[in-house]
């Protein structure tokens, strides 16, 4: 077994894992990353913006739960993580608003995943792709770098000052996903790279990390049922994300949370739900507001009703209220129902009357036909719960005191959402320079 020493090892080539490896490079350490998959960029290359909650304030307003510690200092560091990316010779765009609340920046995630990985090979770093890390090396408490395993079955060990778990969660691991997210979280469809199988997540337990929080959640988006995805770029073209001005009812033909208050939160309330299968109502209102319109400024505009339709899901077009009534008697819901509801939604909502569940942002009615129905189920990106970590990216043990040696970064970490989330990418840019800067304090103390 080869034996070589190096100043970070990184275990995970996505976002977290090459900005923090870039940086470390850049920073003049040596490095060493490791990547199960055939190609870096994990989850990062079928993303595009960087936006997170624009203060505190609204952090704490849309986030209550989350780690204070961790909130703030994505908030203070998140414009420094844009300066970085410009810095490399990414463009990034101005702001701009993000869902209701929040502000980001349009960049190449592509080209940014790239630049990383030249960098840090043009650092002297080294890339070791297909290679599975089989263990942490733990003496006296200490991670001290790690035993790995290539695809032709070469076993190296790396010895290291710092170790960044850097893997990109769970999602991929069906049983996790049960233990950790929801006891039914398996029959959600993968909207990720397929390698986030809790890889990071087992080696930092093993090694003692504490992780959380429970009950967490997890981020994803509202998807037509019963058609799989066929390519990455179906994790976005298949997202409704509309559905915050549309009407969601469950099998028992019933509304159940405020739609209005983001179609990743629904996703999250949708799961609980009786087979985790939902009806979504839309008017010609919010189909043309909505449903072929962008998401985002910049986005490319995709039909999702006729995509869907496409594609073979559960879809259907009710000319008027009372066509409503007319649903497939196999797809489970009550059609007169639905429709009584819808009808009264609108009344009230006409009248200013309270809804329940309430509607904090679109209050106007569904009352301009026709309307276009989809039967969805929820996906998952990444869960919430994780490895715990401190402001500085410290894996924290049992005793909440960080495990030396240890880093974590990107999804595999847990504390800073809770059943709340503004901005994946965010995270992982912002803990990835912030790990690369803490390995760099080690290397070069004072």
């Amino acid at each position: 077994m080869h034996t070589e020493g190096v100043d970070l090892l990184i275990i995970g080539a996505g976002m977290a894992g090459l900005t923090a490896g870039a940086r470390a490079a850049s920073n003049g350490l040596s490095v060493v990353i490791v990547e199960i998959g055939t190609d870096v960029g994990g989850s990062a290359r079928f993303a595009g913006y960087a936006w997170t909650a624009p203060s505190h304030d609204v952090m704490d307003q849309h986030n209550p739960r989350g780690d204070s510690a961790l909130k703030r200092a994505l908030v203070d560091r998140f414009a420094d993580g844009i300066s970085w990316i410009r810095s490399i010779g990414v463009e990034a765009k101005d702001a701009q608003r993000i869902l209701s609340f929040g502000r980001g920046h349009q960049f190449d995630t592509n080209h940014y995943v790239d630049t990383c990985r030249r960098l840090i090979v043009h650092g002297g770093g080294e890339l070791l792709l297909k290679t599975e890390t089989e263990r942490l090396v733990v003496e006296h408490g200490v991670v001290l770098g790690a035993d790995l395993r290539a695809a032709d079955g070469t076993r190296r060990h790396v010895r290291a000052r710092t170790t960044l778990i850097a893997t990109g969660g769970f999602q991929g691991d069906h049983a996790l996903c049960s233990a950790h997210v929801h006891p039914h979280a398996d029959r959600m469809e993968l909207r990720s790279n397929p390698h986030s199988r809790g890889g990071g997540y087992r080696l930092a337990t093993q090694a003692g990390a504490a992780t959380g929080g429970d009950d967490a959640g997890f981020y994803g988006h509202l998807i037509p049922s019963g058609i799989p995805f066929a390519d990455p770029a179906d994790f976005v073209d298949m997202s409704l994300y509309y559905s915050e001005h549309a009407l969601l009812f469950n099998l028992r033909s019933e509304r159940f949370v405020d739609e209005t208050l983001g179609d990743h939160l629904t996703a999250m309330a949708l799961l609980e739900q009786p087979e985790s299968r939902g009806l979504l109502i839309a008017d010609a209102r919010v189909f043309r507001d909505w449903i072929v319109g962008s998401y985002v400024e910049g986005a490319v505009a995709v039909d999702k009703f006729a995509l869907a339709s496409k594609r073979g899901g559960r879809v259907g077009l009710a000319e008027d209220l009372d066509e409503l009534t007319y649903l497939p008697e196999e797809w489970g819901y009550h059609g007169e129902t639905i429709r009584n509801a819808v009808k009264l939604f609108n009344e009230q909502a006409s009248a200013g009357v309270e809804q329940h569940p309430g509607r904090e942002l679109d209050r106007l009615p569904l009352d301009e036909p026709p309307y276009y129905v989809i039967e969805t189920v929820p996906a998952i990106t990444f869960p919430f719960h994780g490895v715990r970590i401190d402001d500085r990216a410290r894996v924290l043990g049992q005793d909440g005191r960080p495990i030396g040696g240890l880093l974590a970064a990107g999804s595999d970490t847990g504390g800073l959402w809770h059943r709340a989330y503004a901005g994946g990418l965010a995270s992982a840019l912002v803990f990835g320079l912030t790990a690369a800067d803490t390995a760099t304090d080690l290397a070069h103390p004072a």
